[in-house]
């Protein structure tokens, strides 16, 4: 416990002692370019901004969701002789078999909803 308390402590001062020298060696020259406000690539309340559609995002989520799940199958496999060995490989593969059909749902709810339509 005392380790854990010296780790944070020594971290957050050497945080802090980072920002100072910071402060103090760091440069100090500005410019009106530096100065305007500048949001996400583009220069503040520039015309003809075009989104990104929500499409984008929604097709990211679900890649990044699945494909996280699915790597939950490889250490599963790794460890299935074992369990095989010790008489569990009928519970393990049935507990992958929930696993597999709570995926299932997931992708089936989302196709449905219409998820991987590109156009509506």
């Amino acid at each position: 416990m005392i380790e854990l308390f010296l780790v944070f402590v020594v971290f957050g001062l050497l945080g802090g002692i980072l920002v100072i020298v910071n402060k103090i060696l760091g440069p100090r020259r500005t410019n009106p370019t530096k100065e305007t406000q500048f949001e996400c690539g583009s220069p503040f309340l520039q015309e003809e901004i075009n989104p990104f559609p929500v499409k984008y995002y929604l097709v990211a989520f679900l890649f990044l969701l699945f494909d996280i799940e699915v790597i939950f199958f490889f250490p599963w496999a790794l460890i299935f002789k074992q369990f095989k060995r010790e008489g569990m490989g009928l519970t393990a593969l049935i507990v992958m078999f929930a696993y597999i059909f709570i995926l299932l749902v997931g992708f089936i709810y989302a196709w449905k909803k219409g998820a991987f339509e590109w156009e509506r």
